[in-house]
């Protein structure tokens, strides 16, 4: 009878040692699950929800790969390829989530390139027209086949002067790498080849003369001369 006792504390012990190890074991499965770091989840904000989306799919190659491994330039090889995005900020929740936000550029201008329109965004990129749903400001028009990029760099150095950008109803890019605008009230500015900080100011003070008020356009191109015309 004793023996038989004895078997029978053996097999309590037994299944008690098995059924704590069981659970051991699942509770560390779990931790393992809760704790990985293969990203599961990526959001994309800053768009239209339509664009945030596009991108969001654009970037699900990246699931499932390791957070820790993931940096930045992997994203900028698909965001550059966006001509909506300015700039973008990458955040990671570890273990497993990223969180992308995207700044939008900002529409500058209209051109024409092979017979269709594009906004000239901020970012220096062409985007078409037809694409675009949600803006319906009247921009300024920019005759250039190719300079866009410099076009961007214009538009900052007149932002730095006393001319208003709003001002100006269109762009002229001519080979020799210099610019005419004209203003929405008809006054054309020639500009030169650099020193346009310095053009576009005294441009500003001979359109505020009463002096000039008949004169049609101002010649800055030649150095230290200032020509206008009726």
């Amino acid at each position: 009878m004793l023996l038989l006792k004895d078997k029978k504390k053996n097999i309590f012990l037994y299944i008690f040692l098995f059924t704590l190890l069981s659970t051991q074991i699942t509770k560390n499965q779990n931790i393992n699950t809760k704790f990985s770091t293969k990203i599961n989840t990526i959001e994309v904000f800053g768009l239209s929800s339509e664009n945030n989306l596009k991108i969001s799919k654009d970037l699900n190659f990246l699931l499932f790969k390791n957070i820790f491994f993931v940096n930045k330039e992997i994203f900028l090889e698909v965001l550059d390829k966006n001509y909506l995005v300015e700039t973008f900020y990458i955040k990671k929740f570890y273990p497993n989530k990223i969180r992308v936000k995207i700044v939008k550029t900002d529409f500058l201008a209209i051109t024409n390139k092979n017979n269709k329109k594009f906004y000239i965004g901020s970012n220096g990129k062409l985007i078409p027209i037809q694409n675009i749903t949600d803006f319906d400001k009247k921009l300024p028009f920019v005759f250039s086949k190719s300079n866009h990029k410099e076009f961007v760099k214009l538009k900052e150095i007149i932002d730095k002067s006393k001319f208003e950008f709003k001002e100006i109803e269109s762009f002229y890019y001519f080979p020799s790498d210099r610019w005419d605008l004209k203003t929405k009230s008809g006054l054309l500015i020639k500009l030169p080849e650099k020193n346009n900080l310095e053009a576009l100011d005294t441009a500003y003070l001979i359109k505020k003369d009463k002096k000039f008020k008949n004169n049609n356009i101002i010649d800055l191109r030649i150095s230290d001369k200032i020509i206008t015309y009726d």
